[in-house]
């Protein structure tokens, strides 16, 4: 049996993980004479156990994510869950002399950013979320078909999705199509986004024939909130400092990067194994490695959306960027995409004005250019620089590291970028409200 329910809703976010959950509750927490009416549609139920981005893994949040959390009134459970400081990132070249630091001293700032697990991260947004009764969350649900209703003028786009339901008994579950109609439809839905290949919005992708092994790292020595990048030539190990339950600041979390054809390899190791492997290669800088947690990989591939909006839709986060972790820029990214629209929401509804119209859209997409081409670049740069064994790069980019603490302007504007103030900065991430 099938049930049919209607509705309407100002904004409608197709995806429910940390982006959409941000760009959820910052518009659903706006102060506006008229509230924004809210829907998130997400795959997977809002419970720690089973929304695959409230895992175990970790982010390393720029400064400037902190801020939008703070301004979001957010930060504070997020530290209370869990939130290490980085206060130094040492960067070093594995087998030549390149070395260099970033210090959050030399930036005025307590912290360069903060590592926190995505756990606490989605826990945070969601149990604020269910305390505003402007947020409706369709999960389990799955969009099955969207299209522009020119003849609906007040909510032009029409969405149906499908939402198993419990029947009263209790007993046996229905699936119930929905119909919801809204000014506005946000892809936040991934990388695989829905949204973006039925819409045909073309991307640009590389396969970096590279997997990330991640897991948490025991040391025998204190990690002072000192973050490690060391460049390989298999790619770049990060190790970042995490917030000890037992409080003994010894943990880290750990992402390798390999070439695929190590990867299994690598996973398939004894503990004591692959300790002693990763010890030969990152050396002995954070101290002896003396444990190691579950490992889990991830592929790595670069991937942008050659369009961030269409009519009535605007893409966000993962499903119009992924990025290599070497920088630790893509979580950051797509929370600066969800801070950016979300002004220009609020803006528009403050004024009265249709946000959905491609004149706002546009705005959007024009703010968010110069971040996402930047940041791109940078990204991917860093990747193709510090993997190359071409001898005249590799004597200049060590020779650039070598240099670099020489030069406290040029630390400085490199350091803004790694602290997520990359153009325009949002009002949220300059501590203001919306």
């Amino acid at each position: 049996m099938n049930n049919e329910t209607n509705k309407n809703f100002d904004v409608v976010i197709v995806g429910g993980g940390l982006v959409g959950a941000s760009l959820a509750y910052a518009l659903g927490s706006a102060n506006l004479d008229n509230p924004l009416n809210i829907a998130v549609i997400e795959a997977f139920e809002f419970d720690d156990s089973k929304q695959p981005s409230f895992d175990s893994r970790t982010v390393a949040l720029s400064y400037s994510s902190k801020e939008i959390f703070q301004s979001l009134g957010v930060w504070s459970s997020i530290e209370k869950l869990g939130a290490c400081k980085i206060k130094e990132i040492h960067i070093s070249d594995k087998t030549h002399m390149g070395l260099s630091h970033l210090r959050s001293s030399e930036q005025g700032t307590d912290a360069l950013g903060y590592v926190v697990e995505n756990l606490y991260l989605g826990s945070a947004l969601y149990s604020k979320m269910k305390q505003l009764k402007n947020i409706h969350l369709f999960c389990p649900a799955s969009l099955n078909h969207f299209t522009e209703d020119a003849a609906n003028s007040a909510y032009p786009m029409s969405l149906e999705l499908s939402q198993n339901i419990q029947t009263q008994e209790k007993l046996t579950q229905e699936k119930q199509t929905i119909k919801l109609h809204t000014k506005l439809m946000v892809a936040a839905d991934g990388g695989d986004s829905f949204v973006r290949k039925t819409a045909e919005v073309k991307t640009r992708e590389l396969d970096y024939k590279q997997t990330a092994i991640i897991t948490n790292i025991l040391c025998d020595k204190p990690h002072n909130n000192i973050a490690y990048e060391r460049f390989t030539d298999t790619g770049p190990i990060a190790l970042l400092p995490l917030q000890d339950n037992n409080a003994s600041q010894n943990a880290y979390s750990l992402v390798w990067t390999l070439k695929n054809e190590q990867a299994e390899t690598y996973l398939n190791k004894t503990d004591d194994e692959f300790l002693t492997a990763l010890q030969h290669r990152f050396g002995n800088r954070a101290g002896l490695f003396i444990k190691v947690a579950k490992r889990v990989s991830y592929p790595l591939t670069y991937s942008r959306s050659k369009e961030t909006i269409r009519s009535r839709i605007a893409i966000i986060g993962n499903a119009a960027h992924t990025l290599h972790p070497v920088a630790g820029q893509g979580f950051n990214l797509g929370l600066r995409d969800a801070a950016s629209l979300a002004q220009i929401i609020v803006d528009a509804q403050q004024q009265q004005n249709d946000f959905g119209d491609i004149y706002y859209l546009k705005q959007y997409e024009s703010w968010r250019q110069r971040d996402l081409l930047q940041t791109s670049l940078m990204t991917d740069g860093m990747v193709r620089l510090f993997t190359t064994r071409f001898l005249p790069l590799v004597v200049a980019r060590n020779a650039a590291l070598l240099a670099f603490d020489l030069f406290p302007s040029l630390k400085k504007k490199v350091g803004r970028q790694a602290m997520g103030f990359v153009g325009k900065a949002t009002r949220l991430a300059r501590g203001l409200p919306l």
